[in-house]
C-alpha cells in the first residue's frame, strides 16, 4: 500500500478530518489581521447591510429564550439578541479569539447588557452549555469552520429538543461580496451548505433570502 493511502486508512480509523476552511480564516491567524476584520465588523454603516432587526426577529428568538452567538467577533449582534431576549433570556458569546472576545466584552459592558456570558470556543467546539439553548446563531461565520462536522456535532448537543440552529450565510457567487471574493472566500453554496448540515443530523425548517443577491438564511432543526 503506497504511504498516502495508507495515511488515509489511518486517518479515517482514528476519525481525523481535514481543515477545511484555510483560505478563509488566513486573516485571523494574527492579531494585526483580526484588527483589520474588526474594523469592518465595526462599520457604522453595517446595520443597513446585514439588518440585525430583521434577523432576530426572522429567527423567531423572544424574550426568556436563551441564545448562542456562535462567532460573536466584536460583539455586534449581541445589543440585538441581549434586548430580544429580554432580562429572563441569556445570551452566550462564543469565540475563539481572546482578542475579539476583550471587544465583544467592552460592547456589552458599555451598553449594559446584564444576560451575556462569555465563552471561549475551539476550532472544533463552542464549549455552549448541553441541552440548554433555544436558539443558536452562526452569522457570516459558518464558511470558518475548519472542522464543520465537530462544531455542528457540538451545536447540535447544546439545543433544547426544539431549539434551532440559524445560518446566515453568503452566497458562493460572483455578486455576493466585493470584488468578486465569494468565489474564493466561501467554500460552499447554499445547496451545499444545506446538505452538509443535514447530513449531520439537522433538518431544514426554512430558508429564506437575508441581504439580496448576497445573504440567505437556514433555519434548522434537530433530526
Amino acid at each position: 500500500m503506497k504511504p498516502n493511502a495508507i495515511f488515509a486508512v489511518l486517518a479515517c480509523a482514528c476519525g481525523l478530518s481535514a481543515q477545511v476552511a484555510t483560505q478563509a480564516n488566513s486573516t485571523y491567524q494574527t492579531g494585526e489581521g483580526r484588527k483589520q476584520v474588526a474594523a469592518g465588523l465595526a462599520d457604522p454603516a453595517r446595520d443597513e447591510k446585514q439588518k440585525p432587526r430583521e434577523l432576530v426577529e426572522a429567527m423567531g428568538l423572544e424574550r426568556g429564550m436563551s441564545v448562542a452567538d456562535v462567532g460573536t467577533g466584536i460583539g455586534y449582534m449581541l445589543p440585538f439578541l441581549s434586548r430580544a431576549a429580554g432580562r429572563s433570556g441569556h445570551v452566550f458569546a462564543e469565540d475563539i479569539f481572546d482578542d475579539f472576545l476583550a471587544s465583544a466584552k467592552q460592547v456589552a459592558e458599555n451598553q449594559k447588557l446584564n444576560n451575556v456570558t462569555f465563552v471561549k470556543g475551539t476550532e472544533t467546539d463552542p464549549n455552549l452549555p448541553e441541552g440548554q439553548l433555544d436558539r443558536v446563531l452562526v452569522l457570516d461565520v459558518y464558511h470558518h469552520f475548519d472542522y464543520p462536522d465537530k462544531m455542528l456535532a457540538a451545536i447540535r448537543k447544546s439545543l433544547k429538543p426544539d431549539g434551532k440552529l440559524v445560518i446566515v450565510e453568503y452566497y458562493k457567487t460572483q455578486e455576493a461580496m466585493p470584488n468578486g471574493r465569494a468565489m474564493t472566500h466561501i467554500r460552499l453554496n447554499k445547496p451545499d451548505v444545506i446538505k452538509e448540515i443535514e447530513g449531520n443530523h439537522f433538518r431544514l425548517v426554512s430558508e429564506r433570502e437575508h441581504v439580496p443577491g448576497s445573504q440567505y438564511m437556514l433555519i434548522l432543526a434537530k433530526n
